[in-house]
């Protein structure tokens, strides 16, 4: 079939694509980490929808926090004659949905209103999933003359990786001659791709103080006062360190922002003892990540000696940036070509902060791109998938299986 043949049978899936996304919205699957119960049962229902591979596979991993839980990672792929397969590389998982009074409908009961589908994980990143799938749906078996066409539906994007696509790559499940898209980030209109990012670095800050009651302050220690001077001191001395900038980046330079937080005691009228807070950062690749842990180690043990709390910093996770993948191959330009003969336009080239599963591949020596069309609300409530932007990427899809496959 022909690529205009192809682009029409995706715009004529429309309600099936809907239906398909509503089916698999109204599964949770949230990690053991974030307190869920994992993308098995979700993993199911998206098994449903692939029919007519020639080959589809399950690989389970047990979850490294909690071990009655596995987090289902699935490989689907259409054979070609040729070396390497083109991959898109989606998520099972999403976080969590946060404050329930700010949905203005439930997160996993999807409504479609003008032209969007609303609910958890419809953009980040069930997009994906369902546009990937339909764009491999209607080669058919036995035509693919060039590379294959594969789906990579992963796991434990939203926390580690560690039980998806970094486990994938260490077991040795790609090739050389594969290629990797990513759509896991993106703009409206789908103007940009993502050929790097920064380094992730989440720290976690505890301060252990004295409790007292609120009229005896200074019987106790604050632990809460303690935390409030220092962060405001963490981020003044991070920020004037790491303050380069690169016009590569979207922002262009590092970003140091406090995030999770905890409660400190029930009632107003005690001192707290304990407090702890996170700081998720996005370093410029120019920095190393190890120097920076370092330095937020030794302004805790500074505010130790200053104050006589008992301060800890923790590194939560840790991800160092691969090199920006290539954007003089053929592989980049027929993604580049097919972006814009679907939507008319010449997409940017750009780095962001997001870490995604690109970054996996190109520590791995990949060259990898995340490009999708945004709408800019995933982790956010209300989260939505224009229906747009969701048959336009299984078109870019489609396209580029054409061109690199066929």
């Amino acid at each position: 079939m022909e690529t205009a043949g192809i682009l029409e049978k995706i715009d004529a899936s429309r309600s099936d694509m809907t239906a398909d996304m509503m089916a698999m919205i109204r599964i949770p699957a949230i990690g053991p980490l974030n307190g869920g119960k994992g993308e098995a049962h979700r993993a199911d229902k998206v098994l449903e929808f692939l029919k007519g591979f020639d080959s589809v596979e399950r690989i389970d991993v047990k979850d490294i926090h909690d071990g009655t839980v596995m987090r289902p990672n699935i490989l689907a792929k259409k054979n070609g004659k040729g070396k390497g397969t083109v991959w898109i590389i989606s998520h099972l998982d999403t976080v969590l949905p946060g404050d329930l009074d700010e949905w203005k409908t439930p997160p996993y009961e999807p409504v479609v209103k003008d032209g969007k589908i609303y609910g958890l994980g419809t953009e980040d990143n069930g997009q994906a999933v369902i546009s990937s799938i339909y764009a491999a749906k209607f080669f058919a078996q036995g035509t693919l003359s060039k590379r294959s066409i594969g789906l990579a539906i992963v796991a434990d994007e939203e926390t580690t990786s560690a039980m998806g696509i970094e486990h994938l790559i260490n077991a040795g499940l790609f090739e050389p001659d594969d290629v990797f898209i990513v759509p896991d980030w993106g703009v409206p209109g789908g103007t940009m791709v993502e050929v790097a990012e920064k380094h992730l670095v989440w720290l976690k800050f505890t301060i252990g103080g004295r409790q007292t009651h609120g009229s005896t302050p200074q019987k106790g220690l604050n632990a809460y006062r303690v935390s409030a001077k220092m962060l405001v001191d963490v981020l003044d001395r991070l920020e004037k360190k790491y303050d380069a900038q690169d016009p590569l980046f979207r922002p262009p330079g590092s970003t140091f922002e406090p995030t999770k937080s905890i409660a400190t005691v029930g009632n107003i009228n005690t001192i707290p003892g304990y407090h702890e807070f996170c700081l998720d950062i996005r370093l410029l690749p120019s920095y190393d990540p190890d120097d920076l842990i370092v330095l937020a180690r030794s302004i805790g043990t500074e505010w130790e000696k200053r104050t006589g709390a008992e301060i800890t910093v923790t590194v939560e996770q840790r991800t160092r940036s691969g090199r920006p993948s290539d954007t003089n191959c053929k592989e980049f330009a027929a993604l580049r070509d097919s972006i814009s003969s679907v939507t008319g336009k010449v997409p940017e080239v750009v780095g962001v902060g997001g870490g995604t599963c690109a970054n996996f591949f190109r520590l791995a020596g990949y060259n990898a791109y995340v490009w999708q069309c945004g709408g800019g609300s995933l982790h956010q409530p209300n989260e939505y998938c224009d229906l747009d932007n969701l048959t336009t990427d299984a078109k870019v899809f489609a396209t580029l299986f054409r061109k690199l496959c066929v």
